[in-house]
């Protein structure tokens, strides 16, 4: 058995200092026993672990007196793989004063979900690979379980874990060349080595925005330079119809990202590996220094490994598990329905636009969306006073560790979370398959909540590997949860994401604590990210002292500078946010409602936090898990754009309402006051991040009405020209014109004003004279939107006259920028500026 040796020096002198009275209970679990009848003793244990609850269950309904002072069942070192998933019922909790543990005797007890495969052989397959390939593939029989073989989408070969048959490594995927929502198609470039050609069982995998997709594909239909793939439903019907996240068409930063997956023929990298479920052969291509010989294959076959499963009138209880390692769950919803995510790894069932926004809780809600959600190696439902501690989650399909709902007063304290296709750890209820996404969550039976559970002093690293838009620690309606001292890194999204719901309405969240968390090293594949990120209304939650460090430069963000070190997102209300570090204010606090309180929050905060965020000194062992980050990682820094931004829609058909425009507007954070208008052209006024955010909502809701971001300054002018006194209060006006098709015009046009103060001063004297505070020169392909802010109360039309007195190369001026320039779509004959107007 090769499996990867790490010791937790504390969990050792945990059980030193903290030894079982000789009055305690115990029960032993073990591979090997010296009598032929296990009885549970240290030289007859059990073989498994369920045997000893039986067991131990037995001691409790009968009130053997072992049972006194409680039971401890010990696990022996070894790797016990359960036939189903292990569960924990009511009948198998202990006391207060009776408590049941479950411990690893030592560091290597593993409780695996999978199936190992041996008899490995050369393929010698010169008929399936390349001559240069054939070589270095090893084939072996698929494994069977109860005499039938099994489909699995993950395998491990030792500590490592292979890589499923795919077209493009994480670091070099193509970019589709465009998604046809009416035949349900994605158009992508054929950049393939070998002649393409469809197999059953291929699968198309997506990158959205902040969520993935992973379709079947039903059908390839093959030109020249281009591939038209069709999937298989549910999926091809939800990804077609779902508004968010779809998949992303932009000239400027590039198409949504995308790889196939699961064909022999993509099967010519070391590491990778590809089931033939007809034929029941595995084919792997072997690494230089691996021997198959010596190493276990591994693939998962239970989805979860261990339940803790009470009901509301029964929770299990008073129940500790401790020194632990779970590995090899399996996930298999996308191999048999696909699997299209809306956020956190939380999965379409149904979605779609609503052709008339508005529900009962949300009067501009423009779609609604029913969800799954992913499997976790170890679940709990309906449990108080639980504790796992000094665990280690590690080769896991989806979800790490999953407290669905019912959970009071539990704790999960020191435990390693890395190698993990989903989730770290997830917390309380999201949405229920049968209720709507957007709907705020508040039970009649509040035994349904996560209630006081304490998620303190964990390394969470490298999750998501799998689904690149899940979360280090996820959290949905949850209360008075404690998220402390954990230290999260090296994650394809977001760290900490608190709330569920997108509604301000005051629902069942409250009094959650996010506290001295040390979050580095996220954002790697999907944008709309955040070291920290809440949703909805949470009255009395405190997000205070965290450190959030080093964002990713992720090669696919469909808007590039769209992550953030702190994101109050959707309806988040009541809460505060104060005391973080983190190096620049690069934070977003979008359609917020009332009573968020910032305070003292970026590299004005106090340093102090730095040392004092992350894993306390007492777990500090946990610290020599972790992994070194990517070599060739690049990591973000923040430039603020402090200018403002606009955001324009020319809407000719009038296909929407100004009412309509303004709802759309506020919806996604802007200030819709800031609405100016010229015929069939609206503007808005707002920042760099909200127009960016604008954007992408925009392509989603209305794709066919043409939109505009204007922050491309080429030109300014500030006072700091001028002498006098700084211009206290200021209104503005705002002017649009376009410059004319010929190119050679065009540079010559910005030439002149990248030249204008060295070849031109008596313009800016003239700026200074008029006493405008600010011109700021936009461009957008042609269109050029100018602003000019002057002191409050003056009349535009008066002071603009001033740039021209007694100034003769400003009349030249203009008249040679005026053979440059002419009037946008809508403008009469000899117009070329144009007023917006409120």
């Amino acid at each position: 058995m090769a499996i990867k040796k790490t010791v937790f020096a504390w969990i050792f002198t945990f059980f030193v200092c903290c030894s079982v009275s000789a009055q305690t209970g115990e029960i032993h679990v073990g591979k090997q026993s010296n009598r032929e009848q296990r009885d549970g003793s240290p030289d007859a244990p059990f073989s498994c672990l369920e045997d000893a609850l039986r067991e131990a269950r037995e001691w409790r309904r009968l009130k053997d007196p072992r049972m006194l002072h409680g039971i401890t069942i010990w696990i022996q070192d070894g790797l016990y793989r359960p036939a189903q998933p292990i569960l924990l019922r009511p009948e198998d909790s202990g006391t207060a004063q009776s408590p049941t543990w479950i411990r690893a005797a030592g560091p290597e007890a593993v409780l695996s979900g999978g199936v190992a495969i041996r008899g490995w052989q050369p393929a010698n397959g010169k008929e399936l690979f390349d001559a240069s390939i054939a070589k270095h593939i090893m084939v072996a029989d698929a494994p069977q379980v109860g005499g039938k073989y099994f489909p699995f989408r993950q395998l491990w070969v030792g500590a490592r874990k292979a890589i499923r048959a795919e077209s493009h490594d994480d670091a070099h995927l193509p970019r589709i060349i465009n998604w046809d929502f009416k035949k349900q198609a994605a158009i992508i470039p054929n950049v393939f080595s070998k002649k393409f050609s469809y197999k059953a069982g291929m699968e198309f995998f997506i990158h959205q925005w902040w969520a993935v997709a992973q379709l079947r594909v039903r059908e390839a239909i093959v030109s020249k330079d281009s591939i038209t793939l069709l999937f298989h439903e549910p999926e091809g019907k939800i990804q077609n119809e779902h508004p968010w996240p779809k998949p992303w068409l932009s000239k400027e930063y590039g198409n949504s990202a995308f790889r196939l997956v699961n064909a022999i023929e993509f099967l010519d990298q070391p590491g990778e590996w590809f089931l033939d479920e007809e034929q029941h052969k595995i084919y792997y291509y072997k690494r230089a220094d691996e021997n198959l010989d010596r190493l276990e294959v591994v693939a998962p076959y239970l989805e979860t490994i261990l339940t803790v499963q009470g009901t509301p009138e029964s929770p299990v209880q008073h129940v500790a598990i401790e020194g632990i390692q779970f590995q090899h769950s399996s996930w298999l919803r996308p191999h048999f329905y696909g699997h299209v995510a809306l956020q956190a790894g939380m999965y379409f069932l149904d979605a779609y636009k609503l052709a008339k926004p508005g529900t009962a809780d949300k009067a501009g809600l423009e779609n609604q969306a029913w969800l799954g959600r992913p499997q976790a190696a170890v679940t709990l439902n309906h449990t108080a006073f639980t504790k796992i501690s000094a665990c280690r989650f590690s080769h896991l399909a989806a979800t790490g560790i999953d407290y669905r709902q019912g959970n009071l007063k539990d704790s999960l304290t020191g435990n390693v979370f890395q190698e993990i296709g989903g989730s770290g750890i997830l917390l309380g209820q999201f949405s229920d398959e049968q209720v709507e996404a957007h709907l705020p969550f508040q039970p009649r039976d509040e035994r349904m909540l996560t209630d006081g559970l304490v998620v303190s002093n964990n390394l969470i690293q490298d999750i998501g590997n799998e689904d690149w838009g899940t979360v280090g620690i996820g959290a949905g309606f949850v209360r008075n949860v404690s998220l402390t001292h954990n230290e999260l890194l090296n994650l394809p999204y977001t760290g900490i994401s608190l709330g569920w719901g997108w509604t301000p309405t005051v629902n069942s969240m409250r009094n959650n604590q996010v506290l001295y968390n040390k979050i580095s090293h996220y954002g790697k594949y999907m944008y709309d990210v955040a070291g920290i990120y809440t949703l909805s209304a949470q009255p009395g939650t405190k997000i205070q002292f965290n450190a959030i460090d080093s964002i990713f430069h992720s090669p696919y963000a469909h808007i590039p500078d769209h992550w953030f070190y702190l994101y109050t997102d959707e309806g988040s209300a009541y809460m505060e946010v104060s005391n973080n570090w983190f190096p620049s204010n690069k934070i977003l606090k979008n359609a917020n409602g009332p009573g968020v309180t910032w305070l003292n929050n970026g590299p004005e905060g106090n340093a102090k936090v730095l040392q004092e965020a992350g894993i306390q000194a007492q777990y500090a062992s946990l610290l020599k898990a972790k992994k070194p980050l990517p070599t060739a990682a690049k990591i973000n820094s923040y430039i603020p754009f402090t200018k403002p931004v606009f955001f324009q829609v020319y809407d000719p058909q009038q296909q929407l309402s100004a009412t309509e425009l303004k709802d759309f507007f506020t919806r996604q954070g802007a200030d819709s006051s800031q609405v100016y208008q010229w015929k069939e052209y609206t503007l808005l006024k707002t920042s760099d991040e909200i127009a960016k955010k604008l954007a992408s909502a925009w392509l989603a809701n209305y794709p066919a009405i043409p939109h505009k971001v204007f922050n491309d300054l080429f030109y300014t002018f500030d006072r700091s020209s001028c002498a006098g006194e700084k211009i206290k209060e200021t209104d503005f006006v705002l002017l649009t014109a376009q410059l004319v098709e010929d190119s050679a015009k065009q540079e010559a046009y910005y030439k002149a004003h990248k030249n204008q103060y060295k070849e031109w001063p008596e313009v800016a004297a003239g700026f200074c004279k008029a006493g405008f505070d600010e011109v700021l020169l936009y461009r957008n392909g042609r269109q050029l939107l100018l602003y000019i802010s002057f002191p409050k109360g003056q009349d535009f039309k008066v002071i603009d006259q001033l740039t021209t007195k007694d100034n003769p190369r400003v009349v030249d001026w203009n008249k040679r920028m005026s053979t440059y320039q002419e009037g946008i779509p809508g403008t009469g004959k000899n117009e070329t500026w144009i007023f917006y107007k409120q």
